[in-house]
């Protein structure tokens, strides 16, 4: 018990539980975020000010990584995987720097998904670019496969471990917010094109998420009744590790160094064939293992 209210309180806290962390974020990207967040902290620097600094992080590795500086190739894959390396500490630092100063919120959650999908898609359009020289027009319709894969799979992968984070730890997400109609999703303008994109991440995250509905059901009244809490707690840690182990494999990091291997080899080729074939068949895999142990869950629980 005491190490579940332990992690628990971890988790609220914003470091994520073990369950969650791969050996980068855990040993490297994570810790490095969270000490750039507390030195940002009696700053001006905004959340969303770090979500465009990332969004550019990720520009530049592309420009690098497509000869758009002129740099010989070994030089410029080098200081392109750099800079998307940095990337991951950046993307964690705005979070991290949120919590801490207070500044959570479902548009900033929504803000930083949008840096990095809309940089990530420019990144592929760069690198198809790049890849045109050596086959052709054949290099776009590629690159948008690739491309289209990775928002299927970056989707899973995040969303299902911020689902954990609700259905185990009661740490809200955007989803909620959605879900309660917050004043966030009735405006306009700007924010109003963020909540349509925002409804249409949601609705692919709960199509990737099949038999959820007697889990989300169990994480509302988990919300209001403790002993309900620790129980569910109890329950999502045991029966999420291989689906919590595939949805690993197809988050940013594995793909971040593929990448980096694919450019070093000398083309984005072996990263567009290894996205569009090998990491979708994971992605099934994952979708089969999480449909199988929502529907474990969901006969634990009422059981």
């Amino acid at each position: 018990m005491a190490t579940t209210v332990g992690t628990e309180k971890a988790a609220r806290g914003g470091i994520r539980p073990r369950e969650l962390e791969d050996f980068l974020n855990r040993r490297v990207f994570h810790p490095l975020s969270r000490r750039l967040a507390k030195a940002l902290a009696p700053t001006f620097v905004t959340p969303n000010m770090l979500s465009l600094t990332g969004a550019a992080l990720v520009l530049l590795a592309g420009a690098f990584y497509s000869g758009f500086t002129g740099l010989l190739l070994p030089a410029a894959v080098t200081i392109g995987f750099t800079l998307h390396m940095l990337w991951h500490v950046v993307d964690g630092a705005d979070g991290a720097l949120a919590r801490i100063t207070g500044r959570a919120s479902p548009l900033g959650e929504m803000i930083d998904g949008a840096c990095d999908y809309i940089s990530h898609a420019l990144l592929y359009l760069m690198l198809a670019t790049y890849l045109d020289d050596q086959i052709g027009l054949w290099a776009y319709p590629l690159g948008l496969a690739s491309g289209l894969s990775r928002v299927a799979q970056s989707n899973h992968a995040e969303s299902q471990r911020r689902i954990y984070l609700w259905r185990a730890y009661g740490i809200p997400w955007m989803q909620q917010a959605h879900d309660s109609e917050d004043e966030l999703f009735s405006r306009g303008g700007g924010v109003g094109l963020l909540t349509r994109l925002t409804r249409a991440y949601i609705w692919l995250a709960d199509l990737l998420s099949p038999a959820a509905d007697e889990l989300d059901r169990a994480a509302e009244q988990a919300a209001r009744d403790p002993a309900a809490r620790r129980r569910l707690t109890r329950l999502c840690r045991r029966a999420s590790r291989r689906p919590l182990f595939l949805q690993a494999l197809l988050g940013a990091n594995p793909r971040t160094l593929l990448l980096g291997l694919s450019m070093a080899l000398g083309s984005p080729l072996f990263f567009f064939l290894v996205e569009t074939t090998v990491m979708n068949l994971l992605l099934v895999a994952a979708v089969r293992r999480q449909r199988s142990c929502n529907e474990t869950l969901g006969q634990r629980l009422t059981a």
